[in-house]
């Protein structure tokens, strides 16, 4: 990257300060690029990787921004596009769907009065439709923030789970 596109996206001394401890965590090793993004991820409220950021970690590593976004694009779990607080990721896999994912799907719609890619009002909570993430054996399941939450088959059981991020 050039030094003029890096002064084109800057980002502030104290979310670089933030991105390099993450980067030292990572020992500045490009291979573990989607690590590296979900940490850095973690670091932005909307749980997302902005341009600047993306820009910011591609000449620090030094990778093509382009790998970046082939990342930000491939994985579920990360995002290039400003999201809620808490993204509620729910399994779209035929095992989930087997286990009732479908009734989960539409509580939390119900509840948080929103459709899947919208966001709650307040910017808490939105819901994103996923592949499988591996939870089949509590399905029907959800994963917020990377952490899995399973067996929410009722409303009361999708209401504790939704007052413990209030």
């Amino acid at each position: 990257m050039t030094a003029e596109k890096a002064q084109a996206y800057p980002i502030g001394p104290e979310l670089a300060q933030k991105i390099d401890h993450v980067l030292d965590a990572h020992d500045h090793d490009a291979t573990q690029i989607v690590g590296v993004l979900l940490d850095v991820q973690d670091l932005i409220a909307e749980q997302y990787v902005p341009e600047s950021v993306a820009f910011y970690v591609a000449q620090k590593l030094p990778i093509k921004v382009s790998i970046i976004y082939d990342c930000l694009t491939f994985y579920a779990a990360l995002s290039d596009k400003p999201r809620a607080k808490f993204p509620i990721q729910i399994c779209r896999s035929v095992v989930c769907k087997v286990n009732d994912s479908d009734s989960l799907l539409e509580r939390l719609e119900k509840i948080l009065n929103i459709g899947v890619g919208d966001v709650t009002y307040d910017g808490r909570f939105t819901i994103e439709e996923v592949p499988c993430f591996g939870a089949c054996d509590i399905a029907p399941a959800v994963r917020i923030n990377g952490k899995v939450y399973g067996h929410l088959n009722t409303d009361e059981s999708v209401k504790e789970l939704l007052a413990q991020f209030i």
